[in-house]
Formats: C-alpha cells, sequence, structure tokens
C-alpha cells in the first residue's frame, strides 16, 4: 500500500519503464501467440496492460481515459505502445495533480470491497507485473525478444 504520492509515482515510474519494454518487444505478426488456443494472446494482453491502468486509475479518482483512442479492430503494436505511453504519462499527471499523502491512506470503495486508494494503486502495479510476467512466457513461445525487466534474460546473460 502506497502511503505518499511521491512513493507511488516512483514505483509506477521503474514499473511502466519495465513493462514498455515488454510492449516494445512484440511484433504484429506475433500478436495471436498464446499459450494454447482459446487463451489470452499477446495483443490482447499487451491491449489490456495499455488501458486497464485508467480503470484503476478512475476507482481512485483519477482522470486518465482521454488517454486511451478509441481501440480499432485491428490493434498494432504501435496502438498498444502509444496509448501505453499516454496512459502512464496521465497517470503521473493526474496523481501529481490531484492526490494528496491524505489522500493515499482514505478508505474509498472498489470493485474488491473497501480499500484506500493507496491500496488500490498497489493493485495496479501488481496487476501490470502480473501480465507482465504472462508476456515474457508468450514472447519466448513466440520467438520473439525477452527483455530482462527485473533482471538479465537468459539469453542477456550469455551474450
Amino acid at each position: 500500500m502506497y502511503r505518499t504520492v511521491n512513493d507511488f509515482i516512483a514505483d509506477w515510474s521503474v514499473a511502466a519503464e519495465g513493462t514498455l519494454r515488454v510492449l516494445q518487444s512484440l511484433s504484429d505478426e506475433k500478436l495471436d501467440q498464446a499459450i494454447v488456443e482459446g487463451h489470452s494472446t499477446l495483443g490482447w494482453i499487451g491491449w489490456h496492460l495499455a488501458t486497464s491502468p485508467a480503470f484503476f486509475a478512475g476507482l481512485v479518482g483519477l482522470d486518465v481515459n482521454s488517454a486511451i483512442e478509441e481501440k480499432k479492430e485491428q490493434v498494432k503494436v504501435i496502438d498498444i505502445v502509444e496509448t501505453y505511453k499516454r496512459i502512464v504519462e496521465a497517470v503521473k499527471r493526474e496523481a501529481e495533480s490531484n492526490l494528496t499523502d491524505e489522500k493515499m491512506v482514505e478508505k474509498i470503495e472498489s470493485f474488491a470491497g473497501e480499500t484506500t486508494r493507496g491500496a488500490l494503486l498497489r493493485g495496479l502495479i501488481d496487476h501490470q507485473t502480473h501480465h507482465r510476467g504472462q508476456m515474457t512466457v508468450l514472447l519466448r513461445q513466440a520467438g520473439l525478444p525477452v527483455p530482462g525487466v527485473m533482471g538479465p534474460t537468459k539469453e542477456q546473460q550469455q551474450g
């Protein structure tokens, strides 16, 4: 749980940079990659990662929906990456402008019941880390480069 705005923004910045590296490893040709048929694809998870921070931000009283352009019929890697970049900056800007340390510990209602803004923002980062991990497995399965996010990958250690 975050108790200060600055602590959240610092973690958000680091987490977002790692997620951006994963998203930039995608290729349009491999967006349909899934662990097995019928499961989430790289494209679906990528778009979900790009847009879901707006949902979490809305729960804590921030408005970042304007950073999302209408979903296109066929999402491309550039759409995912550029949308994510806009969302990341919008979350930072909104947090700096509209949150205070006092608001971080205020209780609010959410989809998970009563919690604090700081706990929901921790959930945003945990949610992102979860899906980023799924994507690294799918990247490897698709034969795409896997970036080191929380340490070097096997390929980075060998090279």
